[in-house]
């Protein structure tokens, strides 16, 4: 059963598995929990214990663009509302749906715009198109899928990519779902998906399969890393199957009351969340929420 805050309003391997400890962080994350404490992305809260690692904070913004220029929820406007929430919410993490492949460093140079100074990376994944046998396009001709953006904490942090098709698809629809994940050192492993549309057993069977094998096969081959699912899981609370299904257990997620849902692993807190409004340049709400990360890397001596 996941545990949820109040209301429904965030090519290398990290890991979704794990308890939840009794270390020092632990009456932060009960004050956060409960009150939402409002955190600036990216500098670290300080530490109550003297000597122990701080926690960092990380604002994550989830956006579903609509912008192949094929659906009828497409405006023309989506990539320019998208610039402006991340120029004016400055988050450090941004996961990204229903994009063209040359969205990606159009609103890279945005992000890092806002974030003069430090190093980011941006990576895409297209959706399969199974007729083709290859990517889905845009109307543009560019490949259509997903996207992330993330600060690094430091010039030198060392990051991959992992991304893929997942394996069970609706077969009535041509689109096959994809994810990505950027794993930045041990200290994130941010990871997007957009869930199949047509049917609720094949986005609840493709969720279960990224958190239950893939997210674990990728902690395997490098190691541990505090983990944030975020994206249009095309799930609900009160469906059937509702998106608490795929929830594993521990984990805390927020959504924006439909179907866009942010994840976090045990030892990440979720919290402050909203909703932020596209202007009618897409048919989703932008979905912001507040990450607080405890460093359970080991300290070196």
């Amino acid at each position: 059963m996941s545990t949820d805050p109040p209301g429904d309003t965030t090519r290398i391997r990290g890991a979704l598995l794990g308890r939840r400890g009794a270390g020092p962080y632990r009456a932060i994350r009960r004050a956060l929990a409960a009150g939402c404490l409002i955190a600036v992305a990216g500098v670290p809260a300080q530490s109550p214990v003297a000597g122990a690692p701080a926690p960092t904070t990380v604002r994550v913004l989830q956006m579903n663009l609509c912008n192949s220029g094929r659906a009828g929820c497409w405006t023309g406007r989506a990539l320019t509302r998208a610039a402006e929430v991340i120029r004016a919410e400055r988050p450090a993490l941004v996961t990204l749906n229903e994009i063209c492949r040359d969205d990606v460093p159009t609103l890279e140079a945005v992000f890092a715009a806002t974030h003069r100074g430090a190093a980011v990376v941006s990576a895409f994944q297209a959706a399969g198109d199974r007729p083709s046998g290859a990517d889905t396009r845009c109307r543009n001709g560019q490949a259509y899928g997903i996207g992330l953006l993330t600060r690094l904490p430091a010039a030198d942090s060392r990051y991959a990519v992992h991304s893929g098709i997942h394996p069970a698809q609706d077969v009535a629809d041509p689109e096959e779902r994809p994810w990505l994940c950027v794993h930045v050192g041990g200290a994130l492993n941010a990871c997007t998906t957009h869930l199949a549309a047509t049917s609720r057993a094949v986005a609840l069977t493709q969720c279960g399969h990224l958190l239950d094998e893939i997210l674990p096969a990728i902690a395997r081959s490098t190691g541990y890393a505090p983990t944030v699912l975020s994206g249009d899981l095309n799930l609900r609370l009160g469906d059937d199957p509702d998106v608490r299904s795929c929830t594993p257990p521990g984990y805390l997620r927020v959504g924006d009351g439909a179907v866009q849902h942010i994840l976090a692993s045990t030892d990440i807190v979720l919290c402050c969340t909203r909703s932020v409004g596209m202007g009618g340049a897409t048919d989703h709400p932008a979905l912001l929420a507040t990450l607080v990360i405890e460093d359970t890397r080991p300290t070196r001596r």
